[in-house]
């Protein structure tokens, strides 16, 4: 092996660990591990996981990219919590997006897709109703994600897909929450709504309810502020215990 294949084979190793390093601050932060509003220690993550502060160097760039972390010079990086004009934001941003998609695929949404689309629905339904009270339930988030995915994997815009798993993620996989039942199932009844809507080929409607309701912070802000408002509590106790 040349020195030219032993270089471009190290760039390939550092790539996969800088990967491999991001997932694991990843599920830090949704396991609690790495609180928001706390500062992340380079060296006890380095030293943990015994590589040097490279690979978690690149890793946090590019969270911070996301918006996950702040990297403040001399100070450190701050892992970010989310404020009630962010979600608001993000909301707004997704349910533009999601709504495009829908105005440019719904004539490519088949019978099969909606059926499908349906048993997912049906099936979130069952998960919300059997799932005990004040806890997560990952079945139902990994189903929900599926639902959406039926009709944004229509689109071939890969750079808007990318946009909505990284809006996403900081919506939801900051921190996992425990779920509010009525309001996933005034969620699940949205679907049945949107899912009826493309059946009848009103595919405009359907887009502005996706957009206008289920995505719009104004049809659900108490839920939304609920729901964050528990993460709040769960974030405070948190670094409480890191002092």
């Amino acid at each position: 092996m040349d020195l030219l294949d032993r270089s471009k084979e190290s760039i390939l190793d550092l790539r996969s660990l800088r990967k491999q390093v991001y997932e694991y601050l990843r599920e830090n932060i949704q396991a609690g591990s790495l609180v928001p509003g706390s500062f992340v220690d380079l060296n006890k993550i380095s030293q943990h996981l015994g590589i040097s502060k490279t690979p978690l160097r690149d890793a946090l760039i590019q969270m911070e990219c996301e918006g996950f972390v702040t990297i403040l010079p001399r100070r450190g990086v701050l892992i970010n919590r989310l404020s009630l004009e962010e979600i608001k934001n993000i909301l707004e941003i997704v349910g533009a997006l999601e709504s495009a998609v829908i105005r440019s695929n719904s004539c490519r949404l088949t019978s099969e897709h909606l059926d499908r689309m349906q048993q997912m629905n049906e099936d979130m339904r069952s998960c919300i109703l059997q799932c005990p009270t004040g806890t997560f339930d990952t079945q139902y988030y990994e189903l929900n994600i599926a639902f959406h995915n039926v009709f944004l994997e229509l689109s071939s815009n890969a750079m808007l897909n990318q946009m909505l798993v990284i809006m996403k993620q900081r919506l939801y996989d900051f921190t996992r929450l425990a779920y509010i039942k009525e309001w996933e199932l005034i969620n699940c009844d949205e679907h049945d709504r949107f899912i009826q809507l493309l059946r009848e080929g009103m595919k405009d409607d359907a887009a502005r309810l996706w957009r206008d309701s289920h995505w719009g912070f104004d049809c659900h802000e108490q839920w939304i502020r609920k729901f964050y408002a528990q993460g709040d509590q769960k974030i405070q106790h948190d670094l409480e215990l890191l002092k």
